[in-house]
């Protein structure tokens, strides 16, 4: 379904001149847009693109010559991912979930689900499970015994939904995330060698056998308004008390939060991050891909780790990390040049020695 100039830039909050009655289609790339499209040049390093295109309206950066590009219409974007966010939300059709209860759907009688919401087929609710009005849940997913989900909710194909889990509104979740399965919290009928090391920091007095026993998972998993959660991604239930996953917190595929972890409001975590269990993570933090948090540290608002840092202590508000172990990002910076330096420094050594050697020969 196409969109005019005009009703674009209202729904983005932008300027727009020319022929704001044009209709677009979709978006596309400047050198692939053809006639339909809507030319994506927020950035002057793409207005090249544009004469290779057939574009007849293009999304600009603001004071951008449009007539001079050969365009009929244009929009101006201050802000251009943000314009892009909204945008991407206009051109979005969604997946396809019929209204109503699938017929293949298996709904516990004592479940409740709101108005308008969707239920496709072979998806399971157990007994007592709540289901917020135009929730849409999509072929193959499971939700357990007792498990809440808020309204306008979106859970794609093969999530699964844990008991007694807590979602509030506006929930995304993508294809085969897993939410409220058990921690992994096991104990040893005597001292383990792992709490041992953990005390004497690598000593061991003997190796012995030991076997383990599982530590029950209790409690469950709370996730409020907001919150996206990325396909194949697992938030492990709490042992006692809830996991929790704060208002308008992403988490990106192939992330794994362990059981007691509480992490804050409008943070980022990315491509296969871990946190282990009993950490607590501020508001807005954001973890680059392949970050690690070591169990039971608090990690500060507002910090930000590059990707493959392992953060293994308390880190403060505020800090940007890098590295392995993390250290502040400018520290790890001339750590990386150090290291550079280090064959130079070698072969300057080994030059040094032998002229020593040398020296001490003839004397």
């Amino acid at each position: 379904m196409g969109h005019t100039i005009r009703d674009i830039a209202s729904a983005l909050g932008a300027e727009a001149s020319g022929n704001l009655d044009l209709v677009v289609t979709h978006a596309a790339e400047p050198a692939g847009a053809g006639a339909g499209a809507l030319a994506l040049a927020m950035d002057p390093r793409y207005a090249e693109g544009l004469s290779k295109g057939a574009a007849r309206a293009a999304m600009l950066w603001q004071g951008a010559d449009w007539q001079a590009m050969g365009l009929e219409a244009a929009i101006f974007a201050p802000r251009g991912r943000l314009a892009m966010a909204g945008l991407s939300r206009i051109f979005d059709p969604g997946p396809q979930i019929v209204p109503g209860i699938h017929p293949m759907a298996i709904v516990d009688p004592t479940a409740e689900v709101g108005e308008d919401a969707a239920i496709g087929p072979f998806v399971t609710v157990g007994a007592g499970v709540r289901i917020g009005p135009r929730a849409r849940i999509a072929s193959h997913v499971s939700v357990a015994e007792g498990a809440r989900i808020g309204a306008d909710a979106l859970i794609l194909q093969g999530a699964r939904i844990g008991a007694r889990v807590t979602i509030g509104d506006r929930f995304i979740c993508h294809p085969g995330a897993v939410i409220g399965a058990d921690g992994f919290s096991f104990v040893t009928p005597e001292k383990s060698g792992v709490e041992e090391i953990r005390e004497t920091l690598g000593e061991r007095a003997e190796i012995r056998q030991q076997s383990w026993v599982r530590i029950h998972s209790l409690g469950s998993v709370s996730i409020a308004d907001d919150v996206e959660i990325g396909a194949n991604s697992t938030i492990d239930r709490g042992t006692i008390r809830d996991t929790s996953i704060g208002a308008g917190t992403k988490l990106d595929n192939l992330v794994h939060v362990g059981h007691n972890v509480q992490v804050g409001r409008d943070c980022l975590l990315c491509g296969q991050v871990g946190i282990a269990g009993s950490s607590r993570i501020g508001d807005r933090v954001v973890l680059g891909g392949q970050v690690g948090v070591s169990d039971n540290i608090f990690v500060g608002d507002d910090v930000v780790a590059g990707g493959a840092t392992k953060i293994r202590t308390n880190a403060p508000a505020g800090r940007v990390l890098l590295g392995d172990p993390a250290v502040k990002m400018e520290t790890q910076i001339e750590i990386q040049k150090a290291m550079r330096r280090l064959p130079r420094l070698a072969a300057t050594v080994a030059a040094l020695q032998k002229a020593v050697s040398l020296k001490g020969q003839s004397d």
